[in-house]
């Protein structure tokens, strides 16, 4: 009876069924991109792109003795440092703009005769390259060998020779437009300035001039924008 028992028993836990197991979530499979798929633009941290855009200065507002009130003003000006076509480490490129606005205001006791507005730039460089020259000596020397035959040879000795001198600041005018009447304006788009021969930093700046004029008299006013260093 007791074999009996122990047979029923190895049977009866022969056929308890095995706990489930519990799945576990599938790995994710990274995606690949497709051919057409565009890669993401990386920049690196901390660098901004010069867009050019320049903050204009104050306005120049000026008196006349006559009690004319001339006012000189400059917006939306650019200077973008480009590459140099040249590809010379000596050698500056940029495109400026924007938009200089002339005006006479007041009741002055003189007739105005009109005037006029010019408008360009100042370019500054820190050290101008002055000159490059070659300078050496020129030497003859000769030798005879055992054999009898000789030679004659010529040693160069030479070095270049690099002047800079002190920079100096050029006034490119772009435009001057005569007008008449107390209003007048000059607009400037990606207009090309290059600098040629600076070994040091080059500085760039705008600058206008308005002048009206009245019988026997001529009053000047002055602009300059804020100064760009590349």
């Amino acid at each position: 009876m007791t074999k009996i028992l122990a047979a029923l028993m190895a049977v009866g836990a022969l056929m308890v069924p095995a706990p489930h197991a519990i799945a576990g979530p599938e790995p994710a499979v990274p995606h690949e991109p497709g051919p057409d798929a565009v890669p993401p633009v990386e920049s690196e941290p901390g660098m901004t792109p010069d867009t050019g855009t320049v903050a204009s200065a104050e306005p120049a507002v000026v008196t006349t003795p006559d009690g004319w009130v001339l006012r000189l003003a400059a917006k939306d000006e650019t200077q973008l440092p480009i590459p140099a076509l040249t590809t010379a480490t000596t050698s500056r490129e940029y495109l400026a703009g924007g938009t200089f606005t002339g005006s006479v205001s007041g009741s002055g006791s003189t007739s105005l005769r009109g005037g006029t507005l010019e408008a360009g730039y100042q370019i500054g460089c820190g050290i101008a390259l002055s000159s490059v020259r070659l300078t050496g000596s020129l030497g003859l020397s000769s030798s005879v060998s055992r054999s009898g035959l000789g030679g004659i040879s010529a040693p160069i000795q030479g070095n270049v020779e690099v002047r800079p001198k002190p920079g100096e600041v050029i006034n490119v005018s772009v435009t001057e437009m005569k007008f008449k009447g107390k209003d007048s304006r000059v607009t400037l788009k990606d207009v090309h300035i290059k600098i040629d021969g600076c070994v040091g930093q080059s500085f760039l700046r705008s600058y206008a001039k308005l002048t009206s004029a009245a019988p026997g008299s001529q009053d000047i006013v002055a602009y300059y924008g804020a100064t760009k260093a590349v």
